[in-house]
Formats: structure tokens, C-alpha cells, sequence
């Protein structure tokens, strides 16, 4: 039988379960710094929790429930996890090391129905959303990979799937990881990514939580934007850039706006000056990613002149852009890929947008 995670339970839910147990509500608070602080892999390694109660978490709770598919580790030092679910489903997440920084990126679900051509992420449909638990679970057991000296510093919500087309699982986890009783990372570390959903955008802006917002634009005009993600046509930038413009203004967090260049379809210099007349009323980033070829994908990087060009030219308008590093190309690190070569080859419409 499947037995939900411990975690799934915020702080206020674990304390109601313990107190219904018999037993103080504290050891909730306990039961948790073990999960979240002390790396814990299991119920009976809770030594100051007592052991009746450790023996009734583990009749009614799991802690990672999820078998560990594969496990890679790359050149620079990135790892990747592909996870099964209970019920066959398989997601990923990754792990990145920098010299000041460990950064984690986590799936949200199990594919993605926002249709983008070029991403291997949706190229097997949405299957279904994860579960809160689902989400930490990625997060704890990465935090394990670490060494005893390392601490997760970053979290990006960018991997399998569109983080606020679940928002509903999605909130208590970055509660969690928000939480002094939990991870204890500030909110401004936290990275929620979107393909540009406005009512939800709007919903994470009354939080009035500072977590930052990475709007996937990857194009500059809607006829382009609705080749590249098919569901465009039932939204389009200008809703998107009100709602992200409505985020900072509630947030006061600077919107980066992220853009995959696809050589010969969204890099060239005319779309560049066009991204710059889109953005130059704001106070926005660019975060230029090359593509990560996909062997079922017909999209290829552009040369780095083309793309120095296209820095160039949008920095002379003002607009702070930076050329994301690639990590971890040697594990197919980028997001959904693995899944995709475990999963087996997909159907793909191979036309490149024109």
C-alpha cells in the first residue's frame, strides 16, 4: 500500500497527527529538523524522537518512497536523478555546484501539456501533476547527495512540467523550503519559473512572498511566440507582460525573462531590437539559454558571434542580458531529457517554425 510522505504534512498538520498520537505537539518540530536539517534517511535514526512514536511514523508514513531510476554525475560535477513514482511515472531533477553556490532544480510534473517545440520535457504530453510530497521528496534527496560542509543555497522551479499550472502542490512545498522548521531558505532564493500563466502569475504575486519569477518568453511577438509555444495563441505577451509587470510591482523583484535561442528561427538581430522594444520600459534580465540539442528535435544552437550579437545588441538598449552556462551537457542534464531516453522515442513534428 502506498503510504504518504511525512512531509507532505506542513508543520500545523504534522503537530495535529503527533498531538492525536498521544504525545506533545513539539515533537513535531522535531520530527521535521531531523528531515529537513539532519539529512535523516530513516524513521529510527530519530533518536531523541520516542520510540512509540517513531514506530507509528513509520506504520503511517513513508520517508522516499520513490526508487532512484539512475543516477549521473558529470564532468563539472552537476548530478541528475531520474525517479520512478508508485505508479511508474519517472521525473528528474538536478543538482548543480558552483564555488559559492549549490543549486537544485526541480520538476513539478509528470510532462508538460504548454507545448513548447523545442523542450523534450512535453514531448510525451502531461501525464499528471506531482504531489507536494513528490516535489520535496526531488529536493531532500538531492540535499543528501551533498557533502556534510554543503547546503543547498538555490532552488529553481524549472524542470519537468509548468510549476503554476500546480500551484495548488506546489505553495506548501516552497513553504517548506521557506520555513525556519524546514529548509530555512530565504524566499528570495527561490526561483518559480513559467511559460506565462497570467491569472497565476498574479495569484503568486498576492503572497506577497519575494520569490523570483523566470518568464519563458522565447520570442518577441506572438506570431513567432505561437509557433515556438503552442499555447500562446490562447494567451499572448501582452497579458503575460502585464502580469509580469503586476509581479514586480507587488514584489519589487525584477522579472528575468528567459529565451532559448534557436539558430535561424528566434536569434537573429531583428528579433533581438524587437526583445529590446518589449523590455525597455521595464526593469527585466534576459537570461539567454543556447539550445541543448534533443536528438528528436530539428533545433540546434546558434554560432557564438550570433549570439554575442544578440547580447550586444540588447545591452546597447539598456537591457541587462547574460548567456546561461551550460551544466551538466554530458548526463543530458537538460530539462526532461533523460526521462525521454528512459521513456523510449516519441512522435515529434519535426518542421522548424518559419
Amino acid at each position: 500500500m502506498h503510504r504518504p510522505r511525512v512531509y507532505e504534512k506542513s508543520l500545523p498538520e504534522l503537530a495535529a497527527w503527533v498531538t492525536a498520537q498521544g504525545f506533545p505537539g513539539y515533537r513535531a518540530e522535531q520530527i521535521r529538523r531531523w528531515i529537513f536539517g539532519k539529512r535523516v534517511n530513516d524513521f529510527d535514526a530519530m533518536h531523541d524522537v520516542p520510540a512509540a512514536l517513531r514506530k507509528q511514523l513509520a506504520e503511517e508514513f513513508s520517508l522516499f518512497p520513490a526508487t532512484e531510476v539512475r543516477h549521473q554525475v558529470a564532468g563539472d560535477r552537476t548530478e541528475k536523478l531520474l525517479l520512478e513514482l508508485h505508479d511508474g511515472e519517472v521525473i528528474e531533477c538536478v543538482l548543480m555546484r558552483e564555488t559559492d553556490r549549490r543549486t537544485i532544480c526541480i520538476s513539478t510534473q509528470v510532462g508538460c501539456a504548454m507545448g513548447c517545440v523545442f523542450c523534450a520535457s512535453g514531448m510525451l504530453g502531461l501525464k499528471r501533476n506531482l504531489t507536494t510530497g513528490e516535489i520535496l521528496e526531488q529536493v531532500l534527496r538531492l540535499d543528501r547527495r551533498l557533502g556534510p560542509d554543503e547546503r543547498i543555497t538555490n532552488v529553481v522551479v524549472m524542470g519537468i512540467g509548468e510549476p503554476l499550472a500546480n500551484l495548488k502542490s506546489l505553495l506548501p512545498a516552497l513553504e517548506s523550503l521557506n520555513d525556519k522548521g524546514g529548509m530555512g531558505l530565504g524566499a528570495r532564493r527561490i526561483t518559480v519559473s513559467t511559460v506565462g500563466l497570467p491569472d497565476k502569475i498574479r495569484e503568486l504575486a498576492a503572497l506577497d512572498k519575494q520569490f523570483n519569477l523566470a518568464v519563458s518568453l522565447h520570442a518577441p511577438n506572438n506570431a513567432l511566440r505561437d509557433k515556438l509555444v503552442k499555447v500562446n495563441h490562447r494567451i499572448g505577451i501582452e497579458a503575460i507582460l502585464d502580469a509580469a509587470d503586476e509581479y514586480f510591482q507587488k514584489t519589487g523583484r525584477r522579472i528575468t525573462y528567459e529565451y532559448v535561442l534557436l539558430s535561424g528561427v528566434n536569434d537573429g538581430p531583428e528579433e533581438a531590437r524587437e526583445l529590446a522594444r518589449l523590455l525597455k520600459p521595464r526593469i527585466a534580465h534576459v537570461n539567454l539559454i543556447p539550445m541543448n540539442g534533443v536528438a528528436e528535435l530539428p533545433y540546434v544552437e546558434p554560432t557564438a558571434p550570433r549570439t554575442d550579437e544578440f547580447v550586444r545588441i540588447l545591452e546597447a538598449s539598456g537591457i541587462p542580458a547574460t548567456v546561461r552556462k551550460r551544466k551538466g551537457a554530458d548526463i543530458d542534464a537538460a530539462c526532461g531529457q533523460l526521462r525521454l531516453k528512459h521513456e523510449g522515442p516519441a512522435t515529434v513534428e519535426l518542421s522548424v517554425p518559419v
